[in-house]
């Protein structure tokens, strides 16, 4: 399935992360004069980040946190820039070992990014080191999406998700790829059901750790199953969403609140990971705070709070009733995500589907909460796209 050399296209640069000691210093100094806000006047964060929980993140971003470490981390993967549709997008790619390996393009949401999926990437392109088979190999591409991270900011409108699958399209074909799989959660889970409605010559099938598949009609009648997804995405549209809302109807006005402070910044993703991570009452106990601090650095750096917020803008007319798809699909359910679709209304949404798995553990941020598991589902969900 992969190419047999890479690509010679001029088109494709090589690219390395850099951040100026300059910049480092100045975010350190920032944090260091951040004025708080009083504190939360209930005892849970139902009114948003708690103080004391934002001061000890930030106090370890300014005191305790090492940048060049994970700049360190990221350029160990070969990194590229090409041009797509008028954009320079960013992304990292990683060719198996194995000949045979499957291409897979795995996309990212908000507040995700590129760092997500570096703890996936060994395991998926040489399996045999990491415990599995070399049949279950991977070439693996993990793009930034346009106005994320080291991808090139859109300055015009029309970046829907529609728009930026069919970069990927481009994308792969730019790097030689004939035949190849997607996978995706959160808006990268978006991207590829796109993908998966596109149908473009070459795709494989696709694997989801988000199922877009409520019913447009919400029936009267009700499983426990079917009720508890009505019920979570009422939350997730409800209490949880008020970043979604904002970023959907005022973008820019986030980003005004967001660029010019760093414990901002930090607060606006750390409330997400609290709310939709399978913790036992902090974000904490799902995820390190080097790798929070990692994915709320990347924003920061790139200065991205506005370009990244926009896709919820560009298309907020979309809904949790996707496209009903017919290629083949796998997917994930993972027991702490929200909102959480029950089987019925995925095996209806999905009519190909080749692969259903449920995790043990993990919430709305698969790839970074519980990455082991999800290489197992990538890896079971599509083997048998491989034949």
């Amino acid at each position: 399935m992969t190419a047999p050399t890479p690509p010679t296209s001029t088109l494709v640069r090589p690219f390395t992360v850099s951040i100026s000691d300059s910049e480092i210093d100045d975010v350190k100094q920032r944090l260091a004069r951040t004025r708080w806000p009083d504190p939360e006047t209930v005892g849970d964060w139902s009114q948003g980040v708690r103080v004391e929980n934002a001061r000890s993140l930030v106090d370890y971003w300014e005191r305790g946190y090492d940048w060049r470490r994970f700049e360190s981390e990221l350029n160990r993967f070969p990194q590229f820039l090409t041009e797509i549709d008028g954009l320079d997008i960013h992304f990292i790619h990683v060719r198996s070992k194995n000949p045979n390996a499957m291409p897979l393009i795995l996309t990212h949401g908000w507040p995700g990014s590129i760092v997500e999926f570096l703890k996936l990437i060994g395991p998926l392109t040489d399996p045999v080191s990491f415990g599995g088979d070399a049949a279950d190999s991977f070439d693996v591409v993990v793009p930034s999406l346009p106005g994320f991270g080291f991808s090139q900011k859109p300055t015009e409108t029309g970046w829907t998700v529609s728009r930026i699958a069919s970069a990927w399209v481009e994308l792969m074909k730019r790097l030689g790829y004939t035949r190849w799989a997607a996978q995706g959660g959160d808006w990268g889970a978006v991207v590829t059901t796109a993908l998966g409605a596109m149908q473009p010559e070459g795709l494989l099938g696709i694997h989801l750790n988000t199922q877009y598949a409520f019913p447009a009609q919400i029936p009267d009648t009700l499983s426990p199953e079917q009720r508890y997804a009505v019920e979570t995405l009422a939350l997730y549209t409800g209490d949880l969403g008020g970043a979604n809302h904002l970023q959907g109807t005022k973008p820019e006005t986030v980003g005004f609140a967001l660029a010019d402070s760093p414990a901002g910044q930090a607060a606006w993703i750390y409330d997400k990971f609290q709310s939709k991570t399978d913790n036992h009452g902090l974000a904490e106990d799902a995820l390190s705070r080097d790798d929070m601090l990692d994915a709320i650095s990347l924003y920061w750096f790139t200065n991205s709070a506005a370009s990244s917020g926009r896709i919820y803008w560009e298309n907020k007319s979309g809904t949790f009733a996707g496209p009903k798809l017919t290629l083949p699909v796998a997917v994930t359910v993972f027991p702490r995500d929200i909102p959480r679709l029950p089987r019925s209304w995925i095996e209806d949404t999905y009519s190909n589907l080749i692969h259903y798995g449920e995790a043990d553990k993990g919430g709305h941020f698969a790839a970074l909460e519980q990455p082991e598991i999800l290489v197992s589902e990538i890896r079971t969900g599509l083997r048998t796209l491989r034949s």
